[in-house]
């Protein structure tokens, strides 16, 4: 659990391991939108010295990465350790009879993503049986910014981290929501609980898709429903929100039924 005090530092968790403590603290600092040594400073509260010296170390074993003239960001170790985490069985196992019931259910392609470092990743998916399909091969990187699963993430994404992702927003399509379009989609499906894309990836493909999250309120995965527009239309994608929001549902309800020794 993330704690602030009244100026929004956030206070470090105190173990017996005080440079742990400090370590994690500044990667938390840094996936919050900390990304110059002074912000990591402001976020965490620890001396500079502390902070650079911590800085160095974790960028040394690939935890951080330092971008000439952008600042710091999470790094590929990190990313590495959460695609391991992925193989593992435990969310796959629980979301592809989901995804398998989603695909039946609307008659379009159905996908789970997850966010990795540089967007999202689409971690499983099932085809759609139709003729005119869409499909997202297990493995294919995305960006964060389009398409209605990024809108999720950047939805559930908090401040200012959520403006910066709307920063690097760029039109792909003439659909593309950008800027202060972009800042009012993500309120809206906030509010609404799912979001809608009708070719702002892609010309001619749509999707709608809900936020699978957590026991402490954080965003697990993206449940994710894509097709042709001739079906998948913005207007017609209130059609498929119900049986998108239930899967999500569906599928939090099973992460927090079953536990690690459940799965084989």
């Amino acid at each position: 659990m993330k704690v602030s005090d009244a100026h929004g530092v956030r206070r470090i968790a105190e173990t017996s391991v005080g440079v742990l403590d400090r370590s994690v603290a500044v990667i938390d600092a840094v996936q919050h939108g900390a990304r110059t040594h002074a912000g990591v400073v402001a976020a965490t509260g620890l001396p500079r010295t502390t902070a650079h010296r911590l800085l160095g170390s974790l960028e040394l074993h690939g935890m951080v990465e330092h971008i000439v003239g952008w600042g710091y960001r999470l790094g590929p170790r990190l990313l590495q350790i959460a695609a391991a985490t992925l193989q593992e069985p435990s969310l796959r196992a629980v979301a592809h009879p989901v995804l398998e019931r989603l695909a039946e259910t609307t008659g379009e392609s159905a996908q789970l993503y997850v966010r990795s470092l540089g967007g999202r990743v689409c971690v499983d998916g099932v085809e759609s049986s139709s003729e005119l399909r869409t499909f997202v091969p297990v493995g294919t990187e995305l960006p964060i910014w389009v398409g209605s699963a990024g809108k999720v993430f950047m939805a559930w994404t908090g401040e200012p981290a959520r403006s910066e992702l709307v920063a690097l927003a760029r039109a792909l399509t003439a659909a593309t929501p950008v800027e202060d379009r972009l800042h009012r989609q993500l309120a809206t499906v906030r509010r609404q609980g799912w979001a809608s894309s009708a070719g702002e990836r892609e010309d001619g493909v749509g999707s709608v898709s809900a936020p699978v999250v957590g026991h402490h309120d954080e965003l697990v995965a993206v449940v994710s429903i894509s097709g042709p527009t001739s079906r998948v239309s913005r207007i017609g994608a209130r059609r498929y929100a119900p049986d998108v929001t239930t899967a999500a549902r569906e599928i939090e309800a099973s992460l927090g039924e079953r536990g690690p020794d459940d799965f084989p």
